[in-house]
């Protein structure tokens, strides 16, 4: 990688949005955290963490972010979005009409698992970083109901889908930044130096 340091974003209005930062210094990537329009300038990638969507949702509006990242995403950035962000990157959201970036072709159930299981782990197959076994964190997770032509399927569980890639766009389900496990991080830095060396 020659030239400048990589630098990606994660929104910070709530989530684990510092567990991201940390995964992001260990992949050898710039960090910044998010909360207003001009920190978006330098970005070579974002990540939109957990949380409550309908809460990110209104803070990117009242914040005035929405369109700056929009057209961002839309000239080409990466963006990777865990459980919240998930549902936020959805076009889709079964029984919703909150807010969204609406940039994945995906229809996405929110709380999909149920009140029964809010909160659990398991190994995951994740197609894209290699034959070991992901360790998995849901926390009263969404999941992708069905995706449209363009939309890679990377994970299931129990027949659910909770990893998607559509060019640009990752998201998952789960939240990769409560494990010690980088290899979905270092894919996301992947997708973002071959964004960037498509756009010099």
């Amino acid at each position: 990688m020659g030239g400048k340091q990589i630098k990606i974003g994660v929104l910070a209005m709530q989530g684990a949005f510092l567990e991201h930062c940390r995964m992001l210094n260990e992949c050898g990537c710039e960090t910044a955290e998010i909360r207003k329009v001009e920190h978006l300038e330098d970005l070579d990638g974002l990540i939109i963490p957990g949380g409550e969507s309908t809460t990110i949702g209104k803070l990117l509006n009242e914040f005035g972010l929405f369109e700056p990242i929009l057209h961002r995403a839309r000239a080409g950035m990466p963006i990777y979005g865990t459980c919240a962000g998930m549902i936020l990157l959805a076009k889709d959201i079964v029984n919703s009409t909150q807010p969204r970036l609406g940039l994945m072709k995906i229809r996405v159930k929110r709380n999909g698992f149920g009140r029964q299981v809010d909160s659990f782990e398991t190994d995951l197959k994740v197609r894209g970083i290699g034959n070991q076994p992901f360790r998995a964190v849901f926390i009263r997770a969404p999941y992708v109901e069905s995706v449209e032509p363009g939309v890679e399927v990377m994970a299931e569980f129990e027949e659910k889908i909770v990893c998607v890639r559509q060019g640009n766009f990752l998201a998952s389900a789960f939240h990769p930044e409560l494990t010690g496990d980088k290899r979905i991080h270092e894919y996301f830095v992947n997708m973002v130096e071959e964004a960037r060396r498509k756009s010099h």
